[in-house]
């Protein structure tokens, strides 16, 4: 029996051996997941042809409006850098397929050909890369079409993907499982052996020049800030300072729950509650609630539930507080007054108000540490949270309203209505008074 060696990175080896129904990757650039993807699924695909098994080795992407934007050219480099791969396959400019006639290479894009998927044939091996963007609904669709099998083996699904939202289908689906049958590994630019030098050259400028990213960028963390975001860099330097970490609230101190308003109806904006603690010069941002369409008694009962009870709380709305809700024909300011609250309404800012928020939340930024757990759904509005852009003309048009400003909103709120504690002067001495 011949065999034959295959370069693999190293955290790759065991996720390739052993039985599985999906073996997954997840990381930043750079890592050589994607190549060596495809560098397996051939193989796997060497290995159905010379057993005697015939299907199709489907290379799938959420999205593919031709096969330039396909795993097509990965594959075919892949197969090209192995002397006993390129003598089974024959490559074509727009196919390849094994030269026995039993292994062919599909590729598809889910968002537009999920439902001929059935049709395709025996799919042996479904790679799904760049998975991030795929709908939970193509993966229900998807997931029931591998249901060969023969002696010794089963259809499997690979997944590649470089992360970005945690609320993704992805995650939850394959970073998160614990079935014994899923596979995964996360891979990023140190666990590649062959990392070229010009990437290293511009992962060492995107770490200088936009730091913001670079976790994201490089080591498959997950998008915390739009480039020009707002607060991007500040929360950037929070991290770098420590002061993201573990600051729990001060049982003796208030706890200022700030909010942005929303509604109950079925579009209605966001509410938010952000619970603050104002420590000398310090901001402590020990909590985040956010939710949408719900009822102040839903927001009460967040509120209890974090033992922030009137006798330690106190509530601060923005202007429109005192506007009654359209379902349930009462404002908030009075809602929350009659559950035993001491509210506060902030005048209305007036024109301009968002980039006044703006301004204050970067000037007091150095003050503001985090909770880290408890925060960072927030966090991740904050560094969202950016400006709208007239790209012809090349002018900002002020803040983007998107999922980010109700948590940015009411965070602007926050900082805006600290103040700087007063210090009390000493006596001058011989001017004491007598008594």
């Amino acid at each position: 029996m011949t065999t034959a060696q295959i370069a693999l990175p190293k955290k790759l080896i065991p996720l390739f051996d052993g039985d599985a129904d999906v073996r997954a990757s997840w990381g930043g650039r750079g890592s050589g997941k994607t190549r060596s993807f495809a560098k397996m699924i051939a193989v796997r695909g060497y290995m159905f042809g010379m057993s005697g098994v015939t299907g199709i080795l489907l290379c799938a992407r959420q999205f593919m409006n031709s096969l330039s934007d396909s795993s097509l050219e990965e594959c075919k480099r892949a197969i090209e850098d192995e002397a006993w791969l390129a003598a089974y396959y024959e490559i074509g400019d727009n196919y390849i397929k094994s030269r026995d006639g039993r292994i062919a290479f599909v590729f598809a894009g889910l968002d537009r050909n999920i439902a001929s998927i059935k049709s395709k044939g025996r799919i042996l091996v479904c790679w799904v890369d760049e998975a991030e963007p795929v709908t939970e609904e193509a993966w229900t669709t998807l997931i029931p079409t591998l249901r060969e099998e023969g002696e010794g083996w089963n259809a499997e699904l690979w997944v590649t993907w470089n992360p970005k939202r945690k609320s993704a289908p992805v995650e939850r689906r394959f970073r998160a499982s614990n079935d014994p049958r899923y596979k995964g590994v996360e891979l990023n630019w140190r666990d590649n052996p062959k990392f070229p030098a010009k990437l290293e050259r511009d992962r060492q400028r995107d770490k200088e020049e936009r730091p913001e990213q670079y976790d994201h960028i490089w080591e498959g963390g997950y998008v915390t800030a739009l480039e020009g975001a707002y607060y991007a860099k500040h929360l950037q330097k929070a991290k770098e300072e420590g002061r993201i970490g573990f600051f729990p609230a001060d049982p003796l101190m208030t706890i200022r729950l700030i909010a942005d308003i929303g509604g109950t109806g079925a579009k209605a904006d966001n509410f938010v509650f952000w619970a603050m603690q104002f420590i000398g010069r310090e901001i402590r941002v020990v909590n985040h609630h956010e939710a949408q369409g719900q009822p102040i008694d839903y927001h009460l009962a967040w509120c209890r539930q974090q033992g922030y009870e009137p006798s330690r709380a106190q509530i601060w709305l923005p202007h429109d507080g005192e506007t009654q809700d359209t379902v349930y024909d009462v404002s908030y300011e009075s809602a929350l007054r009659k559950a035993g609250y001491k509210v506060t309404v902030v005048p209305n800012q007036g024109k301009g108000a968002a980039m006044a928020r703006i301004e204050r939340t970067r000037i007091v930024f150095p003050q503001i540490r985090f909770n880290e757990v408890t925060t960072e759904a927030g966090r991740l509005a904050l560094g969202w949270y950016h400006e709208k852009r007239d790209l012809d003309r090349g002018i900002g048009l002020g803040p983007d309203h998107d999922w980010s400003s109700h948590s940015s909103d009411a965070f602007g709120l926050g900082c805006l209505v600290w103040e700087e504690p007063k210090v009390m002067k000493p006596l001058e001495y011989g001017k004491l008074p007598i008594v």
